[in-house]
């Protein structure tokens, strides 16, 4: 795991497929997303060192953002969050749904999930279920935003006093140039490009994905420049 301080109190955990961010409001903490299986040991140690663990909120199912929630959890007594349309695929009841590949997405996910860690996906004992517009207390207030399209119950997180916008997987920054851009592996490519779009229209100075470095500085307006450049259809 990787660490890098973005803000004094807003750190990005890069793993080998995807990442994950730690949000220090004094001596309290919250993990956006939980890294992949066998993270959780690791971001335990570096966000207990900061204070209090209080919360782990999901962006969505997949396995390289929730992977080590149940760990994680059970090491620091965290809530674990996620939306209501993601929870049961989290808690492992049913399988989340596959994405829906367009034919250049295949090898690529085939690599991605190569590059995938091999260690057990346990489980969050339990979990909080939110929806759209809940308001978490965290950086002055917190809201969630519901962005289906990547999964069912995707959401970001967008902290209006602090200008901090949280995307998951519904927007990317591209590891060859650094553009911004629509995130992959979608089980509905409508559905979140019409989420990037409601992200775009968003105040944000710093905007954190779940793949791709972070834009810091100007963040919405290089979000809704990139969503001219992928209209929604008519």
């Amino acid at each position: 795991m990787d660490v890098v301080e973005l803000l004094p109190r807003l750190r990005l955990l890069r793993f080998p497929v995807g990442q994950a961010y730690l949000w220090s409001d004094g001596d309290e903490v919250t993990l956006i997303d939980a890294g992949p299986p066998g993270a959780g040991a690791s971001i335990a140690a570096l966000a207990q060192s900061s204070g209090t663990v209080r919360r782990i909120v999901l962006t969505h199912f997949h396995e390289d953002h929730a992977g080590g929630a149940g760990e994680l959890a059970a090491l620091t007594g965290a809530e674990v969050l996620v939306h209501r349309l993601d929870a049961a695929a989290v808690r492992g009841e049913v399988p989340g749904p596959p994405p829906v590949f367009e034919d250049w997405e295949v090898p690529i996910h085939a690599e991605v999930s190569r590059q995938l860690p091999g260690g057990d996906f346990v489980r969050p004992s339990h979990v909080t279920e939110i929806a759209d517009g809940a308001v978490l207390d965290l950086g002055g207030g917190a809201r969630v935003i519901h962005t289906p399209g990547h999964t069912p119950g995707s959401i970001a997180l967008h902290l209006p006093g602090e200008r901090v916008l949280f995307t998951g997987d519904t927007v990317a920054a591209s590891p060859v140039d650094g553009s911004v851009l629509p995130g992959v592996f979608n089980v509905d490519r409508e559905g979140r490009l019409a989420s990037f779009h409601r992200l775009a229209a968003l105040d944000a100075e710093i905007a954190c994905f779940g793949h791709g470095d972070p834009v810091i500085g100007h963040a919405g307006t290089t979000l809704r420049r990139s969503a001219d450049r992928h209209p929604l259809s008519p």
